[in-house]
């Protein structure tokens, strides 16, 4: 049953609404509550060819988990949540002297782990680390000695269900090598996972062991290289229902379970309007996880069960996309888990966005000037809403980090957000919160461009030099002449001192009416636009003393020939760093 639909415009000041029909929830049937585990069991796997089965002393054994993101001081607080959803299992990525609070939360609430062991390149592409598995023959070593000792501290704690060897090393490894060095790189981690299970399996044999990587073309390397491996493991989002298939051509000899997964990923959806990943909506999310769910498991025999990524806290772009409680907040995937796995979900629903819109056109948002926002958002129990619109920069900077938006009510159905400051393509959010722990969270893009100037940019393709430009790193050399292309594509990059200055010479003495600066992140904090008649003597126009870069434009009024910006304070560690100086005459 579902509530009263309403179409608010939201921004980060809150606006309370009471939906006039109160529905009555309806709670998620619960599991026997777990008991705490006492002791160490026997876990195995059991059965043959198409037929496995995991067991602890000799009792069936599903993995119904999800992957553990809280720190580790945390989880006593935190484990009782988890067991409440159902869930039996929490796989780690890392094992060391502080793992023991979480081994003994997930054994007081009846929960057992897979416990990882970290390897770089650990996490795949992108990732960093890069190791000579073919000679380094003291990391390997070195990791060797490490798992060996945690092992040995941690193997007769009740709270653990196997050994897991690395994390996405062999797809992160074509980030160090390629060609055949990539391939008898990977051949040789797979050699060294293979020497990791022998030696953990000769410390620890009540334990099973496995290796993770990131795709199912992994397993030919562990296939031929790592026998000792009791079972295969692999990260898989939107393409889980593609596993059965890879594994039944691949002729594996092994069952597998599924260490990561849910719904689709960055890297795996369509581009929006905007260039950038189209995030699934917190609906198609929460469904995504239960389709992952029954294709693995309609591998019988052969799938052993999985965990869902991911029980985390983060509220970031990341935490957004994948995390079941973003803030400690519940969402409608949190909901689906519980379901899935039998648990006992408090009976409250989160609120459920069906619609989020931009209005005009988002492919180009003036950059500091209003946008409006508008949303379609129903809560299935009537709770009084309050909303939160936030931006991340992800696409910008890469920096994933959520910030608020500055926003105003401007209608039933509307509200006029300001759009950053900064050119480029920025992530919008919408919070809905129902006072009751839940939260329902929708996303769009918009591409913000500099705001439109009056007049001629009598600067663009004139001559123009600098104090100093980088001619060295990613990008180089960032001349000053890339600062009046008119592209936003080029930049000018000064070095990392003060003062600074970039001048453009207009050919002729003119009347100026404008000047538009649009800053890469490397902006001025304190800068000066001066003009002068020949170039020596100079006259300022206009004076920034707060500056907060992005795209600042200002009327001026001035005549000469040449214009520049004298850069005295930098609002970064870095230079000074222009995509565009328009210089703009009515």
């Amino acid at each position: 049953m579902a509530g009263r639909v309403r179409s608010l415009t939201l921004g980060a000041a809150v606006f309370t609404l009471l939906a006039s029909t109160l529905m009555l929830a309806h709670p998620t049937a619960a599991a026997a509550p777990r008991q705490p585990l006492s002791q160490g069991g026997v876990v195995e796997v059991t059965g043959g060819q198409g037929d496995w089965q995991l067991t602890v002393d000799g009792e069936p054994y599903t993995v119904e988990g999800l992957t553990w993101g809280p720190p580790v001081a945390q989880a006593a607080q935190y484990m009782p949540d988890v067991a409440s959803l159902g869930v039996n299992t929490v796989r780690t990525w890392g094992t060391d002297a502080t793992t023991a609070p979480l081994l003994d939360a997930a054994a007081a609430n009846g929960v057992r782990v897979i416990a990882g062991f970290w390897l770089q390149p650990g996490g795949g592409p992108g990732s960093g680390g890069c190791v000579d598995y073919v000679n380094d023959h003291d990391y390997k070593g070195e990791q060797l000695a490490a798992m060996n000792q945690w092992v040995t501290a941690y193997r007769d704690h009740p709270g653990v269900l196997m050994w897991n060897v690395g994390n996405e090393s062999l797809l992160g490894l074509q980030n160090c090598y390629s060609g055949t060095a990539l391939e008898e790189q990977r051949d040789a981690y797979a050699q060294f996972v293979n020497q990791a299970a022998e030696e953990i399996h000769a410390v620890d044999p009540d334990h099973p062991v496995t290796s993770t990587d990131a795709w199912t073309g992994a397993w030919p390397y562990y296939q031929e290289h790592a026998p000792a491996l009791d079972l295969l493991a692999v990260n898989s989002y939107g393409d889980v229902c593609n596993i059965q298939e890879t594994w039944t051509q691949g002729g594996y000899d092994r069952p597998y379970i599924l260490t990561e997964g849910g719904p689709a990923g960055e890297w795996e959806v369509a581009d929006d309007v905007n260039g950038v990943p189209d995030e699934p909506t917190d609906i198609e999310k929460r469904d995504g996880y239960r389709q992952a769910w029954e294709c693995l498991m309609g591998h019988e025999g052969v799938a052993l069960g999985g965990t869902l990524f991911h029980y985390g806290l983060e509220e970031d772009f990341g935490g957004v996309w994948f995390n079941l409680l973003p803030g400690g907040e519940r969402r409608l995937a949190y909901y689906e888990v519980a379901e899935l796995f039998g648990g006992a979900a408090p009976g409250n629903s989160p609120p459920e966005i069906r619609d989020l819109t931009v209005g005009g056109d988002r492919t180009a948002v003036p950059a500091g000037q209003p946008f409006t926002l508008g949303v379609t958002v129903t809560d299935p129990d009537g709770d009084a809403l309050t909303y939160e619109a936030m931006l991340s920069g992800k696409y910008v900077d890469g920096n994933g980090a959520l910030v608020p938006a500055q926003a105003t009510r401007t209608g039933e159905a509307t509200l006029e957000v300001t759009a950053p400051s900064r050119p480029g393509t920025w992530k919008v959010y919408l919070f809905a919160r129902d006072g009751q722990g839940n939260v329902g969270i929708e996303t769009t893009s918009i591409r913000v461009v500099p705001p439109t100037v009056p007049g001629t940019d009598i600067a663009e393709g004139k001559p123009t030099t600098a104090s100093s430009y980088q001619a060295q790193g990613d990008g180089a050399p960032f001349l000053p002449s890339y600062a009046t292309d008119a592209s936003m594509e080029t930049r000018w990059a000064s070095d990392w001192s003060d003062p600074q200055w970039i001048q453009v010479d207009l050919g002729e003495v003119t009347d100026v009416d404008h000047v538009q600066l649009v800053w890469e992140s490397a902006h001025a904090r304190s800068y000066q636009v001066q003009i002068s008649d020949n170039g020596t003597d100079w006259r300022t126009l206009h004076e920034v003393t707060e500056g907060q870069g992005g795209a600042e434009t200002f009327a001026v009024s001035g005549s000469g020939r040449h214009v520049r910006v004298l850069g005295t304070a930098r609002g970064t560690g870095w230079g000074y760093s222009l995509y565009e100086f328009g210089v703009y005459r009515s």
